[in-house]
């Protein structure tokens, strides 16, 4: 059996080059405040992965995605062991767009502390007298730039976006940004409908879009996960202050509370943190894991 090494290894996941396909690997990884933890957290790229195919299946009516299997029977003889098995994508190669696609339909974290500040949210004027994590009246669009591993992107404006994707690729900026943007809402609209009904309501989440060898935009990298989302309980929502959720915020809370941590977190926040993610997927899919 041939080893293979990654081509590139992000804070959570590992892509491993297939010839005509990549393989996205979740790994068990956790990453919080753009810094990967000492600790694993079992099971967590399971989730990442089988969700991201739950919404791939739901949502090719609106644009295709990148993924061809979670089988690894479908991948080489190296992917057919235990640790690959639940949380390996075989995906198309795309030639990724360099932005962030974040949609928000509720106001909470990075976006209520600008609100507060200035009634704006990324350079939108929001209605005032907003509480904390109150819906908004319609999903806002705030894209930002993908950072390397150990920066921070930087949230832009739509018009930015505009000039950042013209960048990369002239006379096609306009074209792309405004599909980025239409994409990113309809996507958002119909999952998280879908998910109310599930009783999860979904905050805010973030896409990644690429171009396949047409020039076709094409749902890349993962979608909907509780890493690139906010995903809260419906039951007990409560505008006017931060709300529990099904993803790291159990993490997150913990290393805010405690400083000299090392990055490392309890046990029992560990177990509580895949207790969420898998609490999440079955609410949403019908399945567990």
């Amino acid at each position: 059996m041939q080893d293979l090494k990654p081509i590139k290894e992000g804070k959570v996941r590992e892509i491993y080059d297939n010839g005509d396909s990549l393989i996205m690997v979740a790994t068990d990884r956790i990453s919080c405040f753009d810094v990967i933890l000492k600790n694993e957290v079992t099971k967590k790229g399971a989730v990442l992965t089988q969700m991201s195919k739950f919404w791939f299946d739901m949502t090719q009516d609106i644009l295709p995605n990148h993924m061809i299997s979670v089988d690894v029977n479908d991948m080489p003889e190296f992917f057919r062991q235990e640790k690959f098995d639940g949380n390996s994508m075989m995906c198309r190669k795309l030639e990724m767009l360099p932005i962030e696609c974040i949609v928000r339909g509720y106001i909470t974290g990075s976006g209520w502390a600008s609100y507060q500040k200035n009634g704006t949210v990324c350079g939108i004027t929001l209605p005032e007298g907003l509480k904390e994590s109150d819906k908004l009246p319609e999903p806002i669009y705030t894209p930002s730039t993908k950072a390397e591993i150990g920066d921070h992107d930087e949230n832009i404006s739509y018009e930015q976006s505009i000039a950042h994707l013209e960048k990369y690729f002239p006379r096609k900026g306009q074209e792309y940004a405004e599909k980025l943007k239409d994409y990113t809402i309809a996507l958002y609209k119909k999952c998280a409908e879908y998910a109310l009904e599930k009783g999860i309501i979904i905050a805010d989440t973030k896409f990644e879009f690429g171009l396949d060898e047409d020039g076709n935009i094409v749902l890349g990298d993962e979608m909907l996960t509780p890493d690139s989302s906010r995903f809260w309980p419906a039951d007990g929502y409560e505008p006017g202050h931060a709300q529990p959720s099904f993803d790291k915020q159990f993490a997150r809370d913990w290393l805010k509370a405690n400083e000299g941590h090392d990055w490392t977190l309890p046990q029992d926040i560990v177990d509580k943190t895949i207790e969420k993610y898998l609490q999440g997927y079955e609410m949403l899919t019908g399945r567990a894991l």
